[in-house]
């Protein structure tokens, strides 16, 4: 047998070689340019590739920071790096036993990995061209897939930020203490904040977001709120306003903000609405007033009250000088004489009244020095109604007493101007309530020292309006009929407790009853 090779048969075989990589290379292209993912289409290539060249095993290896690791391979002999790394640098086939030959996977002048495969037999130079174009299709391949897999990474992290950024901002909103939320044109509420599930009119946010406003809040259709978002829509505006609520019996003021939102462009496309409720600070504006009202006229009474007082005192002086001259006039039983001693007696009786308002005003504007101590508030409580028990005005009204043993003693306190201070209420509850009914006394421990102990005094009269609650305190204000009061009590009860540190305040409702409050500072025993 002759050892030189027909070349005639090497050529027929080298033409078959070249056409099944051809077709190997056309059928691998159309496997990574399918839309199956890179997994299956790489798993696919490489068991086609194995075929083909008849290989023990074809495998694709990947540079990664801890080294050379193995992404898919087709076949089960198993190679190791070191033989993979042996390969790619060029060394000879075959490290501790192994037969493995490799095709770098390069993408520019970035090493990317490798193509590995196990082969009794040295690749013809069309096998070698198949696996050239192989590794530079899977170098394309596995960077745009890497590419991808950045992206991905990319994107969830600006996501996950996005998210963060959200529920940040949520949470701020949703921690402010007022209540919070937007409306698109449609009126469709769009964000809606957990201070408005509380209070008045509490809806979750659950139930609001996507609904319209007008369902949520029942508004009627002549409501002013539809006017007010109009405008906002129409204007571009704030539209700021106070609203009193009194869905739950005690009025409450709400602050409401309407402010635009503009998402791109100039149209308003959202309205935005605050409501905060400002009760406490619009209470706290009115006592500051009241003070300030109190002590104006506390000033002005000053200066006249000593005016006031010569001129009555000259008047009941000359009233009682009369009284001795008439007396003899009396004697003789002249008719006359007994008419003017009845008039000089309608003048002590004024002068004496205009003297007890003089007085009042003194206490008023300018109270009398007295000896403080420290009190105790059930004490006083205790002495007045000792005092008012055997009252006929009380008999018929029902004391219900209520003492806290835990409330602490009132500092550099007067007890009288307490009890003075107390009686005075307790007696304007019996007016209230016609001489008829039950009032309740209570002591009970406030929320600080500077508002440490509360009296109140609870009637079931017939309460006061609330254009009349604001002028209670002022001088000569009365509701009591003619000469049936001055006006003075409650603005000197109020002067009082404001010389302790304290403050009065007043709950009430018409055809229920009022509750006055003491609350005045403590300090422990």
């Amino acid at each position: 047998m002759s050892l030189i090779p027909d070349p005639a048969a090497a050529s027929a075989l080298s033409g078959e070689r070249a056409s099944r990589a051809l077709v190997a290379l056309a059928w691998i292209n159309a496997q990574l340019a399918s839309a199956r993912g890179l997994e299956p289409n790489v798993e696919r290539t490489l068991a086609h590739l194995r075929e083909v060249l008849g290989a023990d095993e074809v495998s694709v290896w990947l540079h990664a920071p801890q080294g050379l690791i193995e992404g898919w391979a087709s076949g089960s002999v198993g190679t190791s790096e070191a033989a993979v790394r042996m390969a790619l640098t060029g060394g000879a086939p075959g490290v501790a036993g192994e037969m493995v030959a490799a095709m770098p996977i390069v993408r520019g002048d970035r090493h990317v990995g490798g193509l590995v495969w196990r082969l009794r037999r040295p690749l013809s130079a069309e096998e070698r061209i198949l696996m050239t174009a192989v590794a530079g299709l899977l170098a394309l391949e596995l960077t745009h897939a890497e590419h991808l897999r950045r992206l991905e990474v990319e994107v969830a992290a600006r996501t996950e930020e996005i998210e963060r950024g959200r529920r940040f901002t949520e949470k701020i909103i949703d921690s402010l203490p007022i209540g919070l939320y937007v409306i698109d044109r449609s009126y469709r509420i769009q964000s809606w904040n957990r201070h408005r599930e509380t209070g008045m009119q509490a809806t979750t946010r659950e139930a609001a977001v996507g609904r319209s406003i007008v369902e949520v809040l029942r508004l009627a259709p002549d409501d002013p709120i539809h006017r007010e978002f109009d405008e906002v829509f129409r204007t571009g505006r704030i539209i700021e306003y106070l609203r009193e609520v009194a869905t739950t019996g005690e009025p409450r003021t709400f602050r409401v903000t309407k402010i635009p939102m503009r998402l791109g462009g100039t149209e308003v496309t959202h309205v935005i609405t605050l409501g905060e409720d400002i009760t406490d600070w619009t209470q706290a504006q009115a006592r500051v007033s009241q003070a300030e009202k109190l002590a104006a006229i506390g000033q002005l009474v000053a200066g006249v009250m000593h005016e006031v007082n010569n001129p009555l005192a000259t008047i009941a002086a000359c009233a009682e000088s009369l009284g001795y001259r008439i007396d003899p006039l009396i004697a003789q039983g002249l008719p006359e004489a007994q008419e003017a001693i009845d008039y000089l007696g309608i003048i002590g009786n004024e002068v004496e009244r205009c003297k007890h308002i003089v007085d009042g005003l003194l206490d008023f504007s300018r109270p009398r020095p007295v000896q403080r101590e420290r009190v105790h508030p059930n004490e006083v409580v205790e002495r007045t109604l000792f005092l008012l028990k055997h009252h006929a005005r009380f008999r018929k009204v029902t004391v219900d007493v209520r003492l806290d043993p835990a409330v602490e003693r009132v500092p550099q306190a007067s007890a009288e101007q307490l009890m003075q201070v107390l009686m005075g209420l307790l007696l304007n509850a019996m007016d209230a309530m016609d001489g008829e009914g039950a009032v309740r006394v209570v002591t009970r421990v406030g929320p600080s020292t500077e508002a440490g102990a509360i009296i109140e005094v609870i009637d079931t009269g017939v309460g006061i309006p609330a254009q009349e609650r604001d002028r209670i305190f002022e001088p000569f204000y009365t509701t009591k009929a003619p000469g049936a009061g001055t006006g003075l009590g409650l603005s000197v009860a109020y002067a009082i407790i404001q010389e302790h540190g304290g403050r009065i305040e007043v709950d009430s409702v018409v055809g229920v009853g009022s509750i006055f409050r003491l609350i005045l500072p403590v300090v422990a025993a």
